[in-house]
């Protein structure tokens, strides 16, 4: 299903789409429609499409009932929790591994995993495709289990921080590159977190523009000149 959504910024046009949708800004995928730059006599704009799963979609909940976030090593809760942390576990035993497990945030409908090991440069993987795949079997069993409201983060040595990070140097680097070639650039295929993040880090930058190209879930990000 697709919705479409405004704001000043790109990043105002997620947030109503996450507050109207009741999702997590990782559980859908996002395509520009319109950029319009601030001016002197005109004001921000930007549309967005959101593809989001018919399951996925839900309501606006009530802020008042949300949990409040935590976050620190924490025990698991619940039978939910405890099942989550020993199936990871178990996981990662199967492949040859051995981790230690555990709680380290909770929010509302968000449940963080850290994995410490040994291993973790393997459980991570080439850029960090082995983590996504153990993530997405996270939230497969969560669903598994009747916890499909809960979103199930992985990570381990502060990844997903650090990945986060070089992603938003790619970026500049890139734009760099096609503002002194005039050559749009075309970065590897993406999962469409990793995608926000380029288009977001760009999308204030008045010559640059972005645009995702492909089918399925990991997409591409073409990094183009804006000339005026």
């Amino acid at each position: 299903m697709t919705y479409e959504f405004e704001g000043k910024t790109e990043k105002d046009a997620i947030e109503k789409a996450v507050a109207e949708l009741n999702l997590n800004a990782d559980q859908f995928d996002v395509e520009i429609l319109e950029t319009q730059k601030k001016s002197l006599f005109k004001s921000g704009h930007v549309k967005i499409r959101v593809i989001v799963d018919d399951e996925d979609s839900g309501k606006k909940s009530d802020e008042n009932d949300a949990s409040r976030p935590v976050s620190g090593k924490l025990i698991p809760q619940d039978e939910f929790e405890q099942k989550l942390v020993d199936f990871i576990r178990n996981i990662i035993e199967r492949m040859g591994y051995s981790a230690s497990v555990d709680v380290f945030f909770r929010e509302d409908k968000k449940i963080g995993i850290r994995l410490d090991s040994d291993s973790s440069s393997i459980l991570i993987g080439r850029k960090g495709k082995n983590l996504d795949a153990l993530q997405l079997l996270a939230n497969v069993y969560a669903g598994h289990i009747g916890r499909e409201d809960v979103r199930v983060i992985l990570d381990t040595e502060n990844y997903r921080v650090r990945r986060e990070e070089n992603l938003v140097h790619l970026a500049y680097t890139s734009a760099d590159k096609v503002r002194s070639t005039r050559l749009s650039v075309l970065l590897e295929p993406m999962n469409p977190y990793d995608r926000r993040i380029i288009h977001t880090t760009l999308n204030d930058i008045s010559d640059i523009e972005t645009k995702s190209e492909g089918e399925g879930l990991f997409k591409q990000v073409r990094i183009m000149f804006k000339s005026y």
